[in-house]
């Protein structure tokens, strides 16, 4: 056909030319352990020049120390260990997979995110999908393959556009990153971070999981209202009724017991977290600060051990009910596949401790967010522009850089430290990183799981192909992206908190 030779527009000459290049990235270990030896070879020429900074908390002029001496060559090889089992995300993570990998593995997540969306009323069958796929993320990365079939072959069912349907649940579980009524993995993960870069300037400040939770429930609620409306207004008129010949794909059968699983996992579900409101309502609660608040609180403190236990409750009584759990052993063994999982973040995490420690010891990081700090208040850009630009940088680097975590374990040490120097708490820095990246991920076509999804799509398209996947994902993108810089502004001039006792300031 002529169009296949067609010559491609400048739209997605652009997109081929980001693919290119980003391909050429190498893997995030191997990033991470590169920009450790620059962060060494940098040392030694911030060294050799004399370079100090004043640190901003205790007053002491700090030199920038050489990584590349003996005594940095000491630090290197005795902290090693230290830093990659010290580090704040790690124990987080894995505590909190625990619990919900636990869930994950015995089917309770996969059957309640099913259930919910085949169940929903047509006329909410839009908004439903967007909202399971936005609530999708406590399953992390497993809602961006789940979700899509499952909501395209919704919408075949009852007469719709399946692309339209796949399109939606898609855009959904990628917004999802910053989006939950729930605390999740990617909270832990993220918030460990934000404490590492946050130790450069003040080591008394800690973002807890919890710090972003009152901004990620009104987005649940807000995107699911923009989602269902993109979806309906703009995706659905533009695809047009669906003519093709999808030969309509069986659900996978359902265990006998997992109708009664789900109910007896609620119940204990709900029984627990009345047990915990019960505690908090206690006199002198062991849970509450002194004067009997959660702001902050040993609840806040603990928020991830408590999430770990409840998971442990309703993924067991699940498992148990349908007949997946059988004794104790089987327990140990489903959370053990559930870390198996985790291998390949683990080993990231190895790279990016010695980076992020690198970084902090020779005092670089300090020098930089205190110089970088200066130049921005010599140039008056320090107001709610900065956030927005910052905003704009990291969607625009999504591009490139895929990894959510390892993007942040990019950008917190240099960002975070700089924007405390202007007074912003990390946890609202943290908050601008992540509905940047939540935004653009759907439509980078580095992510890994486009191609899955394509490969969906192509089954009620065959003619799909990445310009397709793109053209659906933008209005997503773009709606979502300025959906959020719209809520961080109301956020921001209103001081509403993001979390519990977390506003934009110091």
């Amino acid at each position: 056909m002529v169009t296949e030779n067609k010559k491609p527009g400048l739209a997605q000459r652009f997109l081929n030319g980001i693919e290119k290049v980003g391909n050429k990235l190498p893997d995030p270990f191997i990033l991470f352990a590169v920009l450790a030896v620059l962060v060494i070879i940098a040392s030694a020429i911030f060294s050799a020049f004399g370079a100090s900074v004043v640190h901003p908390g205790t007053g002491e002029e700090l030199a920038v120390k050489n990584l590349a001496s003996a005594e940095g060559l000491k630090y290197i090889l005795t902290s090693m260990l230290g830093n990659f089992t010290g580090f704040a995300p790690l124990g987080l993570v894995l505590s909190m997979m625990l619990g919900i990998g636990l869930a994950e593995k015995v089917g309770m997540l996969d059957y309640a995110i099913k259930k919910t969306i085949l169940k929903a009323p047509p006329a909410l069958i839009t908004y439903t999908v967007v909202f399971v796929g936005i609530m999708g993320n406590i399953a992390s990365d497993a809602a961006m393959v789940l979700i899509p079939p499952l909501a395209a072959m919704v919408f075949y069912k009852v007469g719709r556009n399946p692309i339209a349907g796949l399109a939606a649940g898609y855009a959904a579980a990628g917004a999802g990153f910053t989006a939950n009524l729930m605390i999740a993995g990617t909270d832990a993960l993220l918030s460990g971070i934000s404490t590492e870069a946050a130790k450069i300037i003040d080591d008394s400040i800690v973002v807890t999981p919890v710090d972003n939770w009152y901004f990620n429930i009104v987005s649940v609620f807000v995107l699911t209202i923009v989602g269902g409306l993109v979806t309906t207004k703009f995706i659905e008129p533009r695809l047009g009724k669906y003519k093709g010949d999808a030969v309509e794909e069986a659900l996978t059968e359902d265990p006998p017991k997992a109708g009664k699983a789900l109910r007896n996992a609620t119940i204990a579900g709900g029984a627990y977290i009345a047990l915990i409101l019960a505690v908090i309502l206690l006199p002198n609660s062991p849970l509450t600060n002194e004067d009997g608040g959660l702001v902050p609180s040993p609840f806040l403190d603990g928020i991830i051990p408590i999430i770990l236990f409840f998971f442990i409750l309703v993924g067991t009584v699940y498992g148990v009910t349908v007949g997946n759990i059988k004794s104790s052993k089987d327990v140990a063994s489903f959370m053990g596949e559930a870390m198996k999982d985790l291998s390949s973040y683990i080993v990231l995490i190895f790279a990016i401790s010695q980076f992020i420690a690198y970084f902090s010891w020779s005092n670089i990081a300090t020098w930089i967010a205190v110089n970088g700090a200066e130049f921005l208040k010599d140039i008056e850009f320090t107001g709610i522009g900065l956030i927005i630009g910052y905003i704009l940088f990291t969607a625009a680097l999504n591009f490139l850089i895929t990894s959510g975590s390892a993007k942040w374990a990019l950008e917190a040490p240099v960002f975070v430290p700089m924007f405390m120097q202007l007074g912003y708490h990390p946890a609202f820095t943290q908050v601008a990183y992540r509905i940047a990246d939540s935004s653009t991920n759907i439509v980078t076509p580095l992510m890994p799981y486009m191609v899955i999804v394509l490969s969906f799509m192509q089954k009620y398209d065959k003619k799909a192909g990445i310009g397709t996947f793109i053209a659906l994902m933008l209005p997503y993108s773009v709606t979502f992206l300025l959906t959020w810089i719209i809520m961080i502004l109301v956020f921001f001039f209103l001081n509403i908190p993001f979390g519990p006792g977390v506003t934009p300031f110091l």
